[in-house]
């Protein structure tokens, strides 16, 4: 007998249709974030970052990257790719940087970008995590006398253009009615020899590249006074694109990772050896229990990856800042008084 198919043939398309449609779906999808498909496809992170900043993102004497921005990089390495180390190194500056992430030349920014309400609601962008407390500050020849903010009247003030520091140094003229010429100069190593060679009789930036810069000058540190009063605090730290929600999560989270693990006591050092671990806080962070890591499209070994291959926080912190002469103050963790706060992996 023969069997009359004719019946069956549109359930038969329907099936097919819907099978063809949800691997399109899936296909399209990926792993629900466009920036991550984008770094495993190429299997490299996209960091824009400024590579002129002591503490921050320097090249050194070996042609490696150092600094808190540059190892906040290799986290986010260790924790989509597996690999600290595979990372591409973008330069950008204070005018570029946010034009290279909106175009997507970087997967991520983290240059000692101050948070912003303008910059969150007019850019597209968003701000992830703090890493690093921050304040403004000005630096002076110590020959000229200079030993508070308040004997700047009629100075000239060198400051990068288009940076939170140019907005601080108005407001804060603005507000002690005092009068300053300011001198714009947009390259960072300019405007640090035009300070040197006498061109301005001050210069600001963020606090902690302040320190940085004096801490550069070696023999000669004594030379330059940073005056105690600052001009303006904030936070500054990584930026990403808006509307990838998942990369979001990703960048923050590798953040909050570096933050638990300090908490914890989980270093570089001794991962390793909690391998049989009780402690479910750990067990968690490292990946043993729970799906933390697939939950962003992440293997669950990603913070593990995080700790071992770059360090917790302190550990950042204690390499890359300490040497400059700042101690931790704000950017101490949130259970010994400093403003640095994770919530709970779980």
């Amino acid at each position: 007998m023969r069997r009359d198919i004719t019946k069956s043939v549109p359930a038969i398309l329907f099936s097919v249709a819907t099978l063809l449609l949800t691997g399109a779906q899936a296909l399209a999808q990926g792993s629900g974030s466009p920036t991550l498909d984008a770094v495993r496809a190429r299997g490299q992170l996209l960091c824009g970052t400024g590579g002129e900043i002591p503490g921050f993102s320097m090249i050194d004497s070996g042609g490696v990257m150092r600094g808190l921005d540059a190892d906040y990089c290799r986290a986010i390495a260790a924790a989509t790719l597996g690999d600290a180390n595979k990372v591409k190194w973008v330069p950008v500056t204070s005018q570029t940087r946010f034009t290279a992430l909106q175009s997507g030349e970087i997967d991520v920014l983290v240059r000692n970008t101050g948070w912003s309400l303008t910059r969150e609601a007019s850019l597209g962008l968003l701000f992830a995590g703090v890493n690093f407390w921050d304040g403004t500050s000005i630096i002076v020849k110590t020959a000229s006398g200079v030993n508070s903010v308040k004997q700047l009247g009629g100075a000239t003030i060198c400051v990068l253009p288009g940076t939170t520091t140019e907005l601080d140094l108005a407001d804060w003229a603005r507000a002690e009615n005092i009068k300053y010429t300011p001198v714009l100069i947009g390259s960072l190593s300019e405007i640090r020899q035009a300070f040197l060679s006498g061109r301005c009789d001050g210069y600001t930036t963020d606090s902690s590249q302040v320190a940085g810069f004096r801490y550069m000058q070696g023999a000669k540190a004594s030379e330059l006074t940073i005056l105690p009063e600052p001009i303006g605090l904030g936070p500054s730290g990584a930026m990403v694109r808006k509307g990838d929600d998942k990369w979001y999560d990703i960048v923050r989270w590798t953040h909050f990772a570096t933050l638990v693990a300090e908490s914890l006591g989980v270093t570089s050092k001794n991962v390793d050896s909690f391998a049989d671990t009780k402690i479910p806080d750990i067990r968690r962070l490292l990946g043993q229990e729970s799906n933390l890591g697939g939950q962003m499209g992440l293997d669950n070994a990603w913070a593990g990856n995080i700790i071992r291959q770059v360090g917790n926080y302190g550990e950042l912190y204690d390499r890359d800042i300490a040497p400059l002469g700042l101690d931790r103050g704000k950017n101490a963790l949130w259970t010994k008084g400093g403003l640095q706060y994770a919530p709970q992996l779980r």
